[in-house]
């Protein structure tokens, strides 16, 4: 039973701080490209960070970079982004994903994911 369970979303105040969690099972993670993606109402969805767990280095879009940090706990096979200096512009649903490609490739392909989560809600105000 694959899965992909997001915890931590919440309101928070412009300029605040959250963590979101991907806890994943039936799958080892550090044999997957990790991701978050986020979609905003009246936007499309959009790749936040991605990482491959078993080694290499993070990529980010630019709109948050030096505010968010993808990470992971191998053991407990689960997911982080920590998210700094939150703006209103961060507000929308946020979902975890892993894929099989290439984790270096240099834009994010949702296509490419195999598995979601069911999102977690992420309000600025």
């Amino acid at each position: 039973d694959v899965q992909l369970v997001e915890s931590g979303g919440a309101t928070v105040q412009d300029g605040g701080s959250l963590r979101l969690s991907c806890a994943a099972s039936g799958f080892t993670i550090s044999q997957y490209c990790m991701g978050w993606f986020r979609q905003a109402p009246e936007k499309e969805r959009e790749g936040v960070a991605r990482i491959y767990t078993g080694g290499g280095s993070p990529y980010y879009v630019d709109s948050v970079k030096d505010r968010f940090t993808i990470s992971q706990d191998n053991a407990k096979n689960t997911v982080y982004l920590q998210m700094n200096s939150l703006k209103p512009e961060d507000t929308g649903m946020y979902y975890c994903a892993a894929s099989e490609y290439d984790c270096s490739a240099d834009a994010f392909r949702a296509d490419r994911f195999s598995y979601w989560g069911q999102g977690t809600q992420v309000t600025v105000s």
